[in-house]
Formats: structure tokens, C-alpha cells, sequence
């Protein structure tokens, strides 16, 4: 999944949510900006909300925040290992081809209608119907057998896709696939009310009907959400009556107004770290938290045909001191040599990769025809708005990328809607993004952005042997050959440079102390159902 600082997919249009306002009333703005409400959660979001549509959502602040408003069939727990949530029990039969879903009774949509397998079995053809276009749907959900049919438009249903009874739902795979629970506990399989949604995407907040503990209570665009508590969740009504989360792109602000009492937890920009250590109260409040995320530069073949030589994509590699942009600028984020992050099966803490090595980048980008840069066209290297962490390394690797290579590199700033739509239409260069695992499983950072007909493949990478490798580790069930081909499949794509890798995540967050009960897990805040906040 793509973070938002940026960043875990088909172009989004800007959507034009409609506004919807509560006045002064319950759930209204005229009190968004008081201070120490008890029984409000105030976090913000760094950019407006992509969509409202589970089916459709890409990045990771939107999801955090649709994931307070719908649910799947299960989820990551607090211990990073999956759990159910609306389904009660799952199991396979025949070692891994079909799933057998149990759903809990008693589950209710906010409309107050009780959730069944029918709805799950609709919301799974929805999402993967050619109408909707969705640009997740066949990521998470191919694997299911007649996935690829219905999304073609082939079909009106989901072959492997079956209600058994109201409370049983059955899936069939093409094949046994290891990790297909971890993608079922992505937004996509979050089940959608059918009569709420109607036709379309969900663009307004009162086609938002989930089943999870809050329900959307209004949107202002491009300046505020508001949740509330949705009191007949099935897991008991959460302990705070509001949630809300102001759209503040710029960090610097959103620092402001942490420190104002304006806003309970704040992720922050590695820049303002060592200021925040050398303030007493500051400190008591900063937690630093590691995520199964890596942050690289994304080098795109088919919009820069010199990029199309490995040669001249190991030369980049090669010209990037990873050590300075991570210990230096950022202040002690971990380096990344591999593509697996930190958490997932597979990470090798120790991994060399393409090391720093100026004269081997030179020698390597002369070999390719360009000595010294000569002949070398300039190129754009993009990151997205009010992301200063990114700023600071994309202007950091332009100053790289002269002075070890010769190339010119030209950095954009572009809004997150429009960076996503270009990067999925595969219009980039090069740009500074990052991918956070949506499962633990290697397999998410390596067949499925990089095998040659994966979907989200959008810079045109294309190896055989990487391919073999990753077709075979995709389908065996044991876990250490999956391993070995994974690992095998790694150093092909990192000595290909098919994306550099630059860091790995690590949040460093503040906390309020009027804030208590917040969940976590490797991915981050879990849904706000135990947070309790005092005044």
C-alpha cells in the first residue's frame, strides 16, 4: 500500500465529495478547532481522502481512515498475526484451493440491517466488476477463481465466489495460495451495504454505510472528517464519541497545532525530531515505531527509454549514499539495501545489495554511452506535496545524481491525487515513494509489484528469471523453499535495480497524554475502539 507521506495502484479521478454539513449541532465543524474536547480523538490526515470507496482506496491514510467505518472477514491483531472480525471462523478444506467462511450473527451495518454472506458475495462482484474499474480489486482478489472474468466484463458473477447459507460464504482459488488471508484483510474484501451504495463509486459520506465501530458523520473537502461512535458495533460501542481529522498538508502546521492541544497525536517529519527530543515535554510524549515499509525511488522504463538499460539504472543506484540520506538527513532512519522490509517474512537484516560506489556508477553509466553524463537527457525526479521528509531526500539525490554521474535532474512537487493518477498511468520518471505492506508475506514486495504482468507494475520491469522465481514461491506451501526462491528473486530485482531502495519506515509519533488506549501493530493504529479521551 502506498503511504500518504509520500506511500500500498488505474488513474483516480479527483472526485468532488459532496459537503456535507451539521451546522452547530452533534457531529457539526463550529467546534473543530477547541481544544481538550472529552470524548473527541483529534488526528489529522495529510492529504483529503482519496475516496471513500473500500473498493477503490490505494493509500494509507485513507485507509486508515475508511477502516474505522467498514470491515472484512478478518484482520491484523495487535500480535501482527490475522484475526477474525466479521467472520467468526475460516478454514480450508483441501489445504488452501477453498476457503470456508463462518460469519458471526448479530453483525449490523450503521443502517441497522444485519450483515449476511450474500453481502460479502455482492460486494466481492462489485468491486471486481468492470464498471467499477477498480484499481485494487484485481491485485487482492485474482487469485480467486473468475476474478479475471468479471473484472474483463466476461461475467456478472464471481465463479469462485458462493453463499452457502446467509451465514456461510465459500471461495475458491485458481490455486493454493499461501498468503491469500493476509490480502482478504485488505479494503477491497471490506464488505459494502448494497443499498447504500446503490451504482457508482461511494463518493459521498452517506454511501459510506460499513459495519465497522464508527460511521461517517460529515466532510467538509479538503478541510475536515468527522466520525462517531456507532453504538450497536458488534464488538461493543467504542469508549469516545467522536473522531475527528482536520486535512492539514502541511507539517509544520500540523506541528503547531499538536503542540496548541489542537490535535492528540501527530505523526511527525524526521526534521522536526531533534527538536521535539530537546524539548522536555515533547520527548515524555515521542514514541518511535517501526513499519513494514520501504521507501525507494521508483525508475520508470517505459517513460525514460535510457532507464530501459540496466546499466544506467545500477549506475543510480550505485551514485546514492543511502547512509547520508538515512542517518544524516533524516536523523537514524534504518538504511535499505533489500526490498522487504523490516517485519515480513523474508527481511535479511544484513542484506549488501548495490552499495554506495561513485566509480563504479561512473563506470557503469559510461559502459551504458553516457561518460560523464554526456549525452544524458535531463530528467524529472517527483515526490508528493507537504511531504518534507521527501523534499529533503529528492533534492538531496538531484545533488547526488550531478555530482557522482553528471545527470540533470529536475525535482516537482505534485498533489497526492494527481502524483497518483500520473504514477498509475505510468507517467513518472523517477519518484520518491513508499510501499507499506498490506500483509506480511514477501510475496507482497516482490511478485506483486514486480513480476512482468503484475498490475501494479507501473514502470515496465520485466526479468525472466525474476518471474520464474517468484511463479514457483507464489504457489508452495512450504514456507522455507517460498523462501529461499523469494530471496533468490530479490537479489535478481536488486541487482537489476528494477526500484532502488533507500529506507525503511520508522514513525516517530507524539502522543497526548490525555490519550489513552491506543492500539497498534506493525501497520500502525489499529480501529479506535478502546481510546479513551480525558479532558
Amino acid at each position: 500500500m502506498i503511504r500518504c507521506l509520500i506511500l500500498k495502484r488505474l488513474a483516480i479521478p479527483v472526485v468532488l465529495f459532496s459537503i456535507v454539513l451539521a451546522g452547530c449541532g452533534k457531529g457539526g465543524f463550529s467546534e473543530r478547532n477547541a481544544a481538550g474536547k472529552v470524548g473527541v480523538f483529534r488526528y489529522a490526515m495529510e492529504a483529503a481522502p482519496t475516496t471513500f470507496d473500500p473498493g477503490k482506496v490505494q493509500d494509507v491514510d485513507t485507509t486508515d481512515l475508511i477502516s474505522n467505518v467498514f470491515e472484512g472477514l478478518v484482520a491484523y491483531g495487535e500480535k501482527n498475526t490475522i484475526e477474525t472480525r466479521v467472520a467468526d471462523s475460516y478454514s480450508s478444506p483441501d489445504n488452501g484451493k477453498t476457503w470456508i467462511f463462518k460469519l458471526r450473527h448479530g453483525v449490523k451495518f450503521h443502517n441497522g440491517r444485519e450483515v449476511t454472506a450474500e453481502d460479502f458475495s455482492w460486494t466481492l462482484d462489485r468491486n471486481c466488476s468492470k464498471e467499477l474499474g477498480s484499481p485494487t480489486a484485481l491485485n487482492y482478489l485474482g487469485d480467486i477463481e473468475g476474478v479475471e472474468d468479471r473484472a474483463n466484463g466476461r461475467t456478472d458473477h464471481i465463479a469462485g465466489v458462493s453463499v452457502v447459507d446467509p451465514y456461510t460464504l465459500k471461495i475458491e482459488l485458481d490455486q493454493p495460495r499461501p498468503y491469500f488471508i493476509g490480502k482478504m484483510t485488505y479494503p477491497c474484501a471490506f464488505v459494502l451495504c448494497k443499498e447504500a451504495v446503490k451504482t457508482g463509486s461511494i463518493d459521498k459520506p452517506e454511501q459510506a454505510v460499513g459495519s465497522g465501530p464508527f460511521k461517517i458523520d460529515a466532510y467538509l473537502p479538503q478541510q475536515q472528517v468527522n466520525l462517531s461512535a456507532f453504538k450497536s458495533y458488534y464488538g461493543g460501542a467504542p469508549l469516545i464519541e467522536k473522531i475527528e481529522r482536520p486535512i492539514i498538508k502541511d507539517p509544520s502546521t500540523r506541528l503547531i497545532k499538536y503542540k496548541a492541544g489542537e490535535l492528540d497525536l501527530l505523526r511527525m517529519d524526521r526534521k522536526d525530531v531533534v527538536g521535539a527530543q530537546s524539548d522536555s515535554k515533547l520527548k515524555a510524549q515521542l514514541d518511535f515505531e517501526q513499519r513494514p515499509a520501504i521507501y525507494y525511488l521508483g525508475v520508470n522504463e517505459q517513460e525514460c527509454p535510457q532507464l530501459k538499460d540496466q546499466r544506467v539504472r545500477r549506475a543510480i543506484a550505485m551514485s546514492i549514499d543511502r547512509t547520508r540520506l538515512a542517518k544524516d538527513l533524516l536523523g537514524g532512519m534504518q538504511e535499505a539495501h533489500g526490498l522487504i522490509a523490516p517485519g515480513v517474512m523474508g527481511f535479511r537484516d544484513n542484506y549488501a545489495g548495490l552499495p554506495f560506489n561513485p566509480t563504479g556508477a561512473k563506470a557503469s553509466l559510461a559502459e551504458a554511452g553516457f561518460p560523464e553524463g554526456k549525452g544524458f537527457p535531463a530528467i524529472d525526479l517527483v515526490y508528493r506535496e507537504g511531504a518534507g521528509d521527501a523534499q529533503i531526500c529528492c533534492e538531496a539525490i538531484q545533488q547526488m545524481l550531478k555530482q557522482n554521474l553528471g545527470i540533470t535532474v529536475n525535482v516537482r512537487v505534485m498533489e497526492w491525487s494527481g502524483f497518483l493518477a500520473a504514477r498509475n498511468e505510468n507517467k513518472l520518471q523517477l519518484y520518491f515513494l513508499s510501499w507499506y505492506a498490506d500483509y506480511l508475506d514477501p510475496q507482497n514486495f516482490l511478485s506483486f509489484l514486480l513480476a512482468g504482468d503484475a498490475k501494479l507494475n507501473h514502470d515496465g520491469y520485466k526479468n525472466d528469471k525474476f518471474d520464474d522465481l517468484c511463479k514457483k514461491a507464489d504457489s508452495i506451501l512450504d514456507e522455507k523453499q517460498r523462501l529461499e526462491l523469494y530471496s533468490q528473486a530479490e537479489d535478481v530485482a536488486v541487482m537489476d535495480a528494477a526500484r532502488i531502495p533507500l529506507y525503511f519506515q520508522r514513525d516517530a509519533v507524539l502522543h497526548s497524554p490525555r490519550v489513552t488506549g491506543i492500539r497498534h501493530n506493525l501497520f500502525g493504529q489499529l480501529p479506535n475502539t478502546t481510546v479513551k479521551v480525558v479532558g
